[in-house]
């Protein structure tokens, strides 16, 4: 992957459109760009999806434009992405839960198929955008628990409603780029469309529900055992900056280079780190005390997929993009991040610094951190 370096270069001053801001990914995004030297302008729903949030915790909103707004609501969603006249649009505003997919399935669809339809929609009225990223999910492939990792190419699906919407929208970004958004008539348009897709992401300032690393670091710092669902279950686990490295080299490329790099890609760690939950509830346990202890829940769950890789050797091949952060020190750096919350420590700077360590660069924020 190119020099941090350069990709400040490129990143200074480009006109940034993102959705879903304010959520776990999204902060952490939010608050690179800014590192890069961006004009980011936020969208997304408020409150933040929960409380406490990283976009409050780590004082995101104080280095960018922050509106608020639903992309199912097409009026306002349009007259905003216009308005920012963005360079760049990385749409990332999701439901992004299995298990409350379940309990809501409709909500589900409504945001990710037609949330992501109304994006698509407004980037053909608005003629400053150049690239656009679809950020959709590794779940959005048909599980047919393989022992190898899937391919771009692989068969799109889902079981659960959640990981059917994401293939339903990795469908519809594609009729948009065949429909709209022609590779033969790119110079035309003048947008490049491209999706993402990451596996199990981790990292600082997660407090999502029924996610397995933020119900741990909530029963632990409690005191409490930690109950686990699907112990035996394997996923590619990665900290989060793993893939938004990834989107950001995509997102430049398809700025420069659309032709060639407007299609979906996959961003997932290495084999070594497609573990079992038992391995990280092992493992995150005994990182933060001695004293804490899992086990297994025996309530009834919902089916969810067992077993799960991803191949990203065409990141690695066209984008040179290869995973930096193993999944022991991953795990270490999110056990420090929550100490520090825990303290009371400057939580903007602390990210910050978590972004810095991972780059290998050094760029003032300004007064915002």
């Amino acid at each position: 992957m190119e020099g941090v370096g350069e990709m400040s270069v490129f990143w200074a001053g480009k006109r940034v459109f993102l959705t879903g801001h304010t959520g776990f990914k999204g902060s952490w995004l939010a608050l690179w760009l800014q590192h890069l030297g961006a004009r980011v302008t936020g969208y997304a729903l408020v409150p933040p999806p929960t409380t406490p949030s990283l976009f409050e915790v780590a004082r995101v909103g104080a280095g960018m434009e922050s509106i608020l707004g639903d992309v199912t609501n097409y009026d306002h969603l349009i007259s905003t992405l216009r308005s920012a006249e963005p360079d760049i649009v990385i749409h990332m505003a999701a439901q992004p839960l299995v298990r409350y997919s379940y309990a809501n399935p409709v909500e589900t669809y409504r945001t990710n198929v037609m949330g992501t339809v109304h994006l698509l929609q407004a980037v053909r009225h608005a003629n400053s955008v150049r690239a656009v990223l679809n950020i959709t999910s590794d779940k959005c492939y048909e599980n047919r628990e393989w022992i190898w990792g899937y391919r771009e190419s692989d068969r799109l699906g889902g079981h659960d409603p959640y990981s059917n919407s994401k293939a339903c929208a990795e469908l519809a970004a594609s009729a948009f780029r065949d429909s709209f958004f022609q590779l033969g008539r790119h110079v035309g348009h003048a947008v490049a469309l491209a999706t993402a897709r990451a596996g199990n992401v981790i990292g600082g300032g997660d407090w999502a529900q029924d996610r397995l690393i933020p119900d741990i670091l909530r029963a632990v710092a409690a005191g409490e055992v930690v109950e686990i669902r699907s112990p035996t279950a394997i996923r590619p686990w990665q900290h989060v900056l793993e893939p938004l490295s990834g989107y950001l080299a995509l997102a430049e490329r398809l700025f420069t280079d659309g032709l060639a790099f407007a299609d979906a890609w996959n961003f997932g760690p290495t084999e070594a780190d497609a573990r079992s939950v038992a391995w990280i509830a092992d493992r995150l346990t005994g990182m933060w005390s001695p004293e804490a202890r899992w086990t297994v829940t025996n309530a009834p769950q919902p089916h969810e997929d067992r077993y799960l890789r991803l191949d990203c050797a065409k990141a690695g091949q066209k984008l040179g993009w290869h995973a930096r952060w193993d999944l022991s020190t991953a795990l270490t750096r999110i056990v420090s991040w929550h100490k520090a919350w825990l303290a009371g420590d400057d939580m903007a700077a602390r990210t910050l610094a978590d972004i810095i360590d991972f780059t290998g660069t050094r760029r003032d924020r300004g007064d915002s951190v």
